[in-house]
């Protein structure tokens, strides 16, 4: 599995997910001193990023602007996609 740093506006989140604000918060306190430390998991299908995890990351990262974010790229046929999306 490779690390990547994908554009925001390119990680689709299929699931919808209420966060903690609290932990975004300090989330993003987190990431304007030491950036994001842990990468978040993404399924790249046929050249489409979908995310699934790091809900509370993403969104820290999203609501400070950034444009990109560290990802684990994992490459999935369409029927991994369709088992995480049942």
């Amino acid at each position: 599995m490779k690390i990547e740093n994908i554009p925001l506006n390119k990680i689709r989140r299929p699931l919808p997910r209420k966060n903690d604000q609290a932990k975004v918060a300090a989330l993003m306190e987190s990431i304007k001193e030491i950036g994001v430390q842990e990468p978040i998991d993404v399924l790249e299908v046929e050249g489409e990023y979908y995310g699934f995890s790091g809900c509370h990351r993403y969104e820290a990262s999203q609501r400070l602007g950034l444009e990109t974010i560290p990802c684990k790229v994992r490459k999935a046929p369409r029927s991994v996609l369709k088992m995480h999306l049942a």
